[in-house]
């Protein structure tokens, strides 16, 4: 249904309307939003598993440690987006998305060797000896992951770039359903601990879901292979060196995204009501998450469809905006409103005290959003064009007005930990997506040129 709808030609600006955008969108949204649960239904099944507490830190531990391994491959969707224009090209970015995986599985190995992970486990990070044993089980249990989402990603550009975008949201359903049945299966039968039920369920899931986007990628490179004799390359023919200068500044901007996490923890160990802050972070940042999901998901949908001299533009920009307006109005509703008690405490179980606590840090968090939406725009209009290491310099200057701003909070005011994370998250944003309009403006108007 939805690529007979949009099997356009979405170079001819007169062809592309908001509802095409929006089919397109959808499977892409729906997948983020079912990802964004995956995480809390998990712990949710760990919570209910002998040790708990122990087993849901060494669990989250493990998944950091991997979402680590994991952010060199995050933009390999835009890449493949971007660059899998026929068969050749295919062939070399499949041979560059190989190499990589196979370096990020090698490095997760040497990194659960024991002598490795206990001293970083142990000694850097702190963590007490029963909770450092069960993250390494799971961490263990977790090397297949960093590949199968490089792998998986790599495959689901091919099938949006040729406006096949329900396969992925179907590709998540039958990551959850692997996820699901191996969860109940060990919870059931298995007398493993909560974090290793965690990191094998994770993998099965992530490992189905590689296998299923390859399977149903077929027909499109059955047809790429059958039409490369065809094509007449008039840019210049793509090799690992130019993909390598493309993507590596894609990989350095996901390290620097996951980078932030571990210095705005260590900035709100040092604030006013650390404990506190600890304690409705995760709340209030995993609620904020399931809509920036929405904004997420953009980023592909525009490499895709904005046409090789930015014809589309205008239609995704209106799409945009729709979308930003959209986001802010129902979390904004949330956030400042009675509804916001009913997350926080009847859902979240929240004390009280905690919820009143949450408020002003989910408020102030209400636009991140709408930010989402709008670098995730500006970010595939510099992919398109090929400028990715302005996307890192904008990252970079996110990473640093964070950290600068963080600082300012605990020696220069009272701010509470939370608050002050959540002004340095969305100043941060903010100034980088300023920045960003600079190099999206000119290539918007290098690439209108063309003729």
């Amino acid at each position: 249904m939805f690529e007979i709808e949009i099997m356009k030609d979405f170079n001819n600006p007169e062809s592309i309307t908001q509802k095409d955008i929006f089919f397109f969108w959808l499977p892409l949204a729906l997948t983020w939003l079912m990802m964004s649960i995956e995480g809390p239904y998990l712990s949710a099944l760990i919570a209910r598993l002998p040790e708990a507490k122990i087993n849901l830190a060494a669990y989250g531990i493990s998944f950091s440690l991997a979402m680590i391994f994991e952010a060199p491959v995050i933009m390999m969707m835009s890449a493949s987006v971007a660059l899998s224009k026929d068969y050749t090209s295919y062939l070399q970015l499949k041979k560059f998305n190989f190499r990589i995986n196979l370096l990020l599985t090698l490095l997760l190995i040497c990194f659960n060797i024991p002598s490795v992970f206990y001293f970083v486990t142990e000694r850097l990070i702190g963590l007490p000896e029963n909770v450092s044993l069960l993250a390494h089980q799971s961490t263990i249990a977790l090397i297949p992951f960093p590949a199968s989402i490089g792998f998986r990603r790599f495959y689901q550009g091919i099938l949006i770039r040729n406006s096949k975008t329900k396969f992925i949201a179907l590709g998540t359903v039958v990551r959850l359903a692997a996820m699901s049945l191996t969860a109940f299966f060990l919870f059931l039968f298995g007398k493993i601990s909560g974090a290793l039920v965690g990191g094998i369920s994770l993998s099965a899931g992530v490992i189905s879901e590689a296998i299923f986007v390859r399977v149903v990628c077929s027909s499109v490179l059955k047809r790429l292979k059958s039409e490369q004799n065809f094509s007449v390359l008039k840019e210049k023919q793509i090799n690992q060196k130019i993909i390598f200068k493309f993507y590596f500044p894609l990989a350095l901007t996901s390290l620097l995204t996951i980078g932030i996490q571990p210095f705005v923890t260590f900035f709100v160990g040092q604030s006013r009501m650390p404990l506190e802050s600890f304690a409705v972070l995760p709340v209030i940042t995993s609620f904020v998450f399931i809509f920036r999901a929405i904004g997420l998901s953009y980023q592909e949908v525009v490499v895709a469809l904005i046409g090789n001299r930015f014809e589309n533009l205008k239609a995704l920009s209106f799409f945009a905006l729709k979308v930003s307006l959209f986001l802010v109005l129902i979390l904004g509703s949330i956030a400042f409103s009675v509804l916001s008690d009913i997350w926080l405490k009847d859902i979240s179980g929240l004390s009280e005290q905690l919820s009143n606590f949450s408020k002003l840090p989910l408020q102030i968090m209400s636009f991140f959003p709408a930010l989402t939406v709008l670098i995730s725009f500006q970010r595939a209009v510099l992919v398109k064009s090929g400028n990715t290491k302005s996307i890192t310099l904008g990252t970079s200057i996110e990473f640093a007005t964070i950290v600068l701003l963080m600082l300012f909070f605990i020696h220069g005011t009272n701010f509470w930990g939370a608050i002050s994370a959540t002004i340095a998250f969305v100043m941060g944003r903010i100034f980088a997506c300023l920045y960003l309009m600079i190099p999206s403006y000119f290539s918007i108007k290098t690439y209108a040129e063309k003729k």
